[in-house]
């Protein structure tokens, strides 16, 4: 997208990228604070790895001229802050603390930031941990578990809608010194979204509803697995609260329209 409008891209990461971006991708592992950026200069850095990654490097990006920074928290910071998993207090935690950190740092060295706050993410080529990881599931074993009536509401929210709205608050000043809640285009239930999947993979939606004792159980097997390893029980009863947010700030800033959800994708994940 961003090539598209004729601007110069340079990419960071701690993997190499295949294809044509090959020749402007940059080795940095922002977990290692005593290495130095790459010798590059840019106007605007979009910060798409955890957020909390992010501190200490802020100055260094001012340093090569960056007075623009796009990054990405989750609307987990609410959703989970009654979590009775640790790792997900230790995750709303870090998010918390690095969503200040980012804001202290930008009005300190003068750039101009936005904060992302996207709910249940999925589609890219490479698949996600949400929609693509209960496609796996299906897959795996035919059916799916649930954990009473799983009416919880939710909004997923396409990669691509996530990549628009970066394009479209570039260089909006609106949207400048703002964090944002970007929800998909459709509301639906949990179960709704997990047959949808089913059928997306030409399955006949199979759902095993079991008891929160024996789906604990289950999360502690499949987290054996380095895939599962992010899973927690409290996914089961999470399956039966609304976790929806409104983005009607982000249609009026800069024209967030996220699309319905679509996981067509699938089709072509292993």
């Amino acid at each position: 997208m961003l090539r598209a409008q004729a601007l110069s891209v340079q990419l960071l990461g701690r993997h190499p990228v295949t294809g044509n971006s090959g020749k402007s991708w940059h080795f940095l592992d922002l977990a290692d604070k005593t290495l130095d950026l790459p010798d590059i200069e840019a106007d605007a850095l979009i910060h798409t790895a955890s957020l909390w990654l992010l501190p200490g490097w802020l100055e260094k990006f001012h340093a090569r001229g960056v007075r623009r920074v796009i990054a990405f928290s989750s609307t987990s910071r609410f959703t989970k802050l009654a979590s009775a998993s640790p790792y997900e207090l230790n995750v709303v935690s870090k998010l918390i603390a690095a969503e200040e950190h980012l804001v202290a740092e930008c009005e300190r060295l003068g750039i101009a930031w936005t904060i992302f706050r996207p709910t249940m993410i999925y589609g890219g080529a490479a698949g996600d941990r949400n929609v693509a990881d209960i496609a796996r599931l299906i897959r795996k074993f035919g059916f799916f578990p649930l954990f009473g009536a799983a009416s919880g509401r939710r909004q997923p929210v396409n990669a691509r809608d996530l990549a628009a709205a970066c394009m479209q608050s570039l260089d909006r000043p609106e949207s400048y010194n703002k964090a944002y809640n970007l929800s998909g285009g459709e509301t639906l239930a949990y179960v709704d979204m997990v047959r949808r999947i089913f059928e997306t993979l030409e399955r006949r939606p199979f759902f095993v509803r079991i008891p929160i004792t024996v789906f604990r159980a289950a999360v502690f097997l499949a987290r054996l697995h380095p895939r599962f390893a992010h899973l927690t029980s409290d996914m089961a009863l999470r399956m039966q609260v609304d976790l929806v947010f409104n983005h009607d700030d982000a249609a009026r800033d800069f024209g967030y329209r996220p699309g319905r959800f679509d996981p067509a994708y699938l089709k072509d994940l292993n």
